[in-house]
């Protein structure tokens, strides 16, 4: 642990002015560093492929990351909430961050090639809602991510943050050509149900048969949902039934509700799979 206590000090850099910057590569001063906040989400920074650069924190909040910080070559920072306040631009009340560096991003190749179930993004701008997609993508064992036009960055701090560091852990990637990727999709046996509020859509609790292989989800933005290009692309058009008078969700919610449904029907239909396979052998 390094003792600073000036807000000035150079070696503090990184963490600076994260509320007008924000280290974003498109923002004038950003350097596309990857930022986390709070314990938790710093702790699974610390065991992800991002190569940790820093932690600056308040002294309880470094000694809860001891054990993770073992071993590892990264300066933690210790300061007071003062302190720590005047160099990021806010009052941080998790008490501690961390910055990383970028690395590669998966291909979308290898983000699809083991995958039973996928999210599709088009035109997620928000990075709240972005995060918590990822965070419902790994709570319910979606195998990646993969964003259309119009998605904000997943490793924006905002997103990182609501993520819970999820955003570390799930791959994603970028889909060139749209809509023509969905085709793409479509040719390597996915299913791309396309989830919208249209009455004529099919309930996702009766999906036909066929689609609890492999499944790809459509999500679109909050406002406009999806645009008519990408719903004529997809195979089906998916709803989920409300009750009179409410149309839709947020779309990080619906979009938790059709990843329980969709890997709780693959996990049904393995288990079933199972089952039939041990009875023949008996």
């Amino acid at each position: 642990m390094i003792y600073v206590n000036e807000a000035a000090d150079p070696r503090l850099d990184d963490f600076r002015d994260l509320t007008t910057a924000d280290r974003r590569p498109d923002r004038p001063g950003g350097r596309g560093l990857v930022i986390a906040e709070g314990t938790v989400v710093v702790r699974r920074l610390l065991a992800s492929p991002y190569r940790p650069l820093a932690v600056l924190g308040v002294r309880r909040r470094i000694e809860e990351l001891a054990d993770d910080l073992a071993g590892l070559p990264v300066p933690a920072y210790v300061t007071s909430s003062e302190v720590m306040a005047d160099v990021v631009g806010f009052h941080l009340n998790r008490g501690v961050l961390a910055v990383a560096e970028r690395v590669p991003q998966p291909t979308v190749e290898s983000v699809v090639a083991d995958a039973r179930v996928l999210a599709v993004l088009e035109g997620v701008g928000d990075h709240e809602n972005l995060g918590s997609l990822f965070r419902n993508a790994a709570a319910f064992g979606v195998d990646g991510v993969l964003l259309g036009p119009g998605c904000a960055d997943p490793l924006y701090r905002r997103s990182v943050r609501v993520s819970m560091g999820n955003v570390l852990r799930v791959p994603f990637a970028a889909l060139p050509e749209w809509p023509r990727a969905l085709l793409w999709l479509r040719e390597r046996g996915f299913t791309v149900a396309a989830l919208t509020p249209r009455p004529d859509a099919v309930d996702l609790r009766r999906l036909p048969n066929g689609t609890t292989g492999r499944v790809a989800v459509l999500l679109g933005s909050e406002g406009h949902g999806l645009s008519e290009q990408a719903i004529a692309a997809a195979q089906l058009a998916v709803r989920i039934p409300m009750a009179p008078g409410v149309d839709s969700l947020n779309v990080a919610t619906a979009a938790a509700v059709a990843f329980y449904e969709l890997t709780g029907t693959r996990a049904a239909a393995s288990s079933g799979e199972r089952d039939a396979s041990a009875a023949a052998a008996n």
